[in-house]
């Protein structure tokens, strides 16, 4: 399952709901399809209210959110640009366009919006943070620092500890980045913010400590969103991670279900499927490996956030790895974090171009990232460019940092181990 730490697109992405409080704030606690029946019937008895339009906007932000429909984007989008259009300088209006364009993987007109609304409100802390997360997901992580910084001495909150957690892991500072979620927890939970926040942090904590091969502190955090946040689909496809990597497979397979059933993602599908060929019952596999690409190609918006999810899906199952390479260079273009230069070098390993992988992998350790998918990927492209010593040690790192971290990827790396006449748990010289 896709992870944040291994961007999952829109979740990668979506950092704990980016766009701070709406414009009424009493409606932040309807429900989402009330909320926005009541800024439509505002909007037909006052079709000029720029704040209505901005709640509105808001509204269908949080529905994109909690349904996984990205179509509610695009209908967010036209209440902001209306507002705007109605008043050029409204600063919350930027600030909400900026996470709509961050949603929607338009990171230089995000940081463009952002930078707007921070020029006519300086102390808007949530600006800041669109701010910085459009300039992580190109790699500019100085000026991403800069920015959460600026966001976290302007509000300790929620939303600005947990994003500065997400920079932290990045730069593999594991456990400052667990310390800032359970702050963003805590806080949160004293200032009563809006239950689907609390559990994103949570969930995002639970994350972090099955990065680490930490299972029991994984279930913990996602039980406690699950409880936080009732069918949370993120929470429940954590937990069947978990359960994937105890080899409960009949569980995973049930909470993989809910969680499909709930939003369909596409690394949700492709890990189910990986549960299924486990499993041995290819047939069943083979359906969900067929709704990856359904889901993928849906629409148009659809084929630009899930890229990454199909490049790495290709790669993974040895299927399409030349359009894989086509897509994962288009990623490239659009994002230059960290996470896109190892997809190419993915891509490029499995495509038999080792000496253009090892260049894409180096960059994606950069950071010092502590991420076992990245040094397994590593350990591949050195083994197949004849470097055994550093293929050992890699791989041994991949296994060290997290056991359980792919339901196969894992298998590969012990069996390529001991192929190199190595076991896990064996030092390397």
């Amino acid at each position: 399952m896709c992870t944040l730490r291994h961007t999952c697109v829109v979740i990668v992405s979506m950092l704990c709901c980016l766009a701070g409080g709406l414009s009424t704030p009493w409606a932040q606690s309807m429900p989402t399809d009330q909320t926005i029946a009541f800024y439509q019937r505002a909007l037909q008895r006052n079709s000029f209210d720029v704040r209505t339009y901005c709640g509105l906007g808001d509204a269908y932000s949080r529905k994109a959110r909690e349904s996984g429909d990205v179509a509610y984007f695009h209908l967010a989008e036209q209440a902001l640009r209306k507002a705007l259009q109605l008043r050029p300088q409204y600063s919350e209006a930027l600030r909400h366009l900026a996470f709509v364009l961050y949603a929607r993987h338009d990171f230089a007109g995000a940081a463009q919006e952002a930078a707007k609304a921070i020029e006519l409100d300086p102390t808007d802390g949530h600006a800041y943070g669109v701010l910085g997360d459009a300039h992580l997901e190109v790699g500019q992580y100085g000026q991403a620092q800069e920015a959460l910084q600026r966001m976290l001495d302007l509000q300790r909150d929620l939303y600005a500890y947990s994003r500065l957690s997400g920079l932290k892991s990045l730069r593999g500072d594991t456990a400052g980045a667990i310390a800032d979620l359970k702050q963003a927890i805590e806080v949160g939970q004293m200032e009563g913010r809006p239950p689907e926040h609390i559990a994103w942090a949570q969930w995002q904590l639970g994350n972090e400590y099955f990065a680490l091969g930490n299972l029991r502190e994984a279930e913990g955090q996602y039980r406690a969103a699950l409880a936080t946040y009732p069918d949370y689909y993120r929470a429940l496809a954590g937990l069947a991670q978990v359960q994937a990597a105890q080899q409960h497979s009949q569980e995973a397979i049930d909470l993989y279900q809910q969680a499909l059933a709930i939003v369909p993602m596409p690394d949700y599908a492709a890990a189910l499927g990986d549960v299924y060929t486990q499993l041995g019952q290819p047939e069943e596999a083979g359906k969900q490996y067929a709704l990856v690409e359904d889901i993928g190609y849906l629409n148009t918006l659809n084929k630009v956030l899930y890229n990454r999810e199909l490049a790495v899906f290709y790669a993974d199952h040895n299927t399409k790895l030349a359009e894989a390479l086509e897509l994962a260079k288009k990623e490239l273009e659009v994002r230059q974090d960290v996470y896109a230069y190892d997809l190419l070098a993915w891509v490029l390993y499995k495509n038999s171009q080792p000496q253009e992988a090892l260049a894409a992998i180096t960059e994606a350790l950069k950071l010092g990232t502590q991420d076992a998918k990245l040094f397994f990927h590593a350990g591949l492209i050195y083994h197949q460019l004849g470097d055994i010593a550093k293929a050992k040690r890699s791989l041994q790192r991949a296994l060290a940092t997290n056991p359980y971290f792919h339901i196969v990827h894992a298998d590969v790396a012990k069996r390529t181990l001991e192929g190199l006449g190595e076991r896990f748990g064996q030092a390397v010289r």
